[in-house]
């Protein structure tokens, strides 16, 4: 219960500081917590199940595309598109899961990356329909919520903040119920969970699957809330990108991602604003961050003062 009560108190401050910061502290909060839900989905592959991925802006790019061609082709409504995204990342991460699971370690890593890499040359060559890096602009009559426009400030932190919690708490879930628990078994020494019964090959597919729809949620709200669908958002970057939000939050923890995105998105906004080597501060901070915070900064303050905390 305290738990549960822990991280209802984290939502309800994050809705709290929405209300009373400027325009520009609201949309850059809206953006924090959609791409927080995609450091969410790949936290649960790899901090909660060990598996390490290169190749997660495929999901990402899913989502973005599964949404953004079904309104612009197929004329699919906003809340159609966003659960035509969402189905295309389940449907890619299924069978890329399928075929990457076969390999293990860094292995692994690196199909995923091909996978991530074939996924985003795609995206390019059907130029035709996706723009490739050009991308296109989804108008505010494409994307609506009951009659009003998703670009209006308060609706979309509003809708942004729906699908972070909705993200928490289904993580918190999880991780309370049996499959979180064998997932866990598995990052911690999967012969033993084998040994004892477990199909580790069927909970780490269904593993990749919930990432990956994860992923392609966060990907589909995106575009619905900020009107561009792009093919930059499926490179490289995008794949390490949450790697690195999970890894300052605390990999496997529940929160560990949004504090993660939080804070790299805020010092490189901070950073930009003092030197155009922004990048160079961003990293000597990110590198004292790694050596006196090993396991994040959410992952520290679970070692030091909480130990329960999931």
């Amino acid at each position: 219960m305290k738990t549960w009560i822990a991280h209802l108190a984290l939502l309800a401050l994050v809705a709290l500081i929405g209300l009373v910061v400027s325009d520009y502290h609201q949309g850059n909060l809206s953006r924090i917590m959609v791409l927080a839900v995609y450091a969410t989905g790949y936290n649960l592959l790899f901090g909660y199940t060990g598996l390490l991925s290169l190749g997660h802006a495929m999901f990402f790019a899913a989502g973005l595309y599964g949404m953004g061609l079904g309104i612009r082709f197929l004329d699919f409504g906003t809340f159609t598109g966003f659960l035509a995204g969402i189905a295309a990342g389940a449907a890619l991460a299924a069978i890329v899961g399928a075929l990457a699971l076969r390999a293990k370690g860094v292995a692994f890593m690196i199909v995923t990356l091909m996978f991530a890499q074939a996924v985003y040359l795609s995206t390019l060559y059907f130029g035709e329909y996706t723009r490739g890096d050009e991308g296109f602009v989804l108008q505010g009559d494409e994307r609506q919520f009951f009659g009003t426009a998703l670009s209006q400030p308060d609706l979309r932190f509003w809708v942004a903040f729906a699908l972070f919690a909705a993200a928490t708490l289904l993580t918190l879930a999880i991780m309370r119920r049996p499959l979180g628990k064998s997932l866990i078994a598995i990052r911690e020494n999967e012969a033993r969970a084998q040994m004892l019964g477990y199909n580790t090959f069927r909970l780490k597919w269904t593993a990749v699957i919930l990432s990956g729809a994860l992923s392609a949620a966060s990907g589909a709200a995106y575009g619905l809330l900020f009107g561009y669908v792009g093919a930059s958002f499926a490179s490289v970057q995008y794949s390490i990108f949450p790697l690195l939000w999970v890894l300052l939050g605390g990999a496997g923890t529940v929160i560990g991602p949004f504090v993660g995105t939080l804070f790299m998105f805020y010092l490189i906004d901070f950073s930009s604003g003092l030197t155009t080597a922004y990048m160079l501060i961003a990293g000597v901070v990110l590198v004292l961050l790694t050596l006196f915070a090993p396991q994040g900064i959410i992952g520290e303050i679970r070692r030091r003062w909480f130990r329960g905390l999931p």
